[in-house]
């Protein structure tokens, strides 16, 4: 199977990508995994409801081509469903069943998604009512996929 993440702009902490780069050679083992990276764009302080979808567009549009049109495409958001670890394997490993050998996560950037990626989503997943920086949430991604491959194969995770 092959998992990517879709998401907007570039990591600059070291520690998260010291914690992706980890996941990354853990899901070695169970799927090709690739974090894909679009150009975000600057917000400015204060922007009107009108700028704020400007800018959701075009970082939309520079995720859109990313999604394969055969893909499960699933996007994360705040009013997406919410689900245990064990639900969220139980997907993975149905999509597996229902011939999807490839799942896109798609994270949005400060502002979230635009709508067009919203609509494209097979999927909406939420985490939390909480908002999380746009980069940890691609760690915290990242661990759920490898734990799910873990639960799929039936190898022990902390609970």
């Amino acid at each position: 199977m092959k998992v990517d993440i879709v998401c907007v702009g570039k990591i600059k902490e070291k520690f998260y990508v010291e914690a992706l780069g980890e996941y990354s050679k853990r899901l070695s083992k169970y799927a090709r995994f690739e974090i894909i990276e679009v150009e975000d764009e600057k917000t400015p302080d204060k922007a009107s409801e009108a700028l704020e979808d400007q800018i959701k567009a075009k970082e939309a549009a520079r995720i859109l081509p990313k999604l394969k049109e055969d893909a499960l495409v699933i996007s994360l958001e705040i009013l997406g469903q919410k689900m245990d670890s064990v639900k969220f394997a139980d997907m993975i490993e149905k999509a597996g069943v229902q011939g999807k050998s490839h799942i896109q996560f798609v994270i949005g950037g400060s502002l979230g998604l635009h709508d067009s990626v919203t609509k494209r989503a097979n999927k909406h997943l939420s985490f939390s009512d909480m908002t999380f920086p746009h980069q940890l949430m691609r760690v915290v991604l990242a661990e759920q996929i490898y734990r799910a491959f873990r639960i799929i194969s039936n190898e022990p995770y902390h609970k």
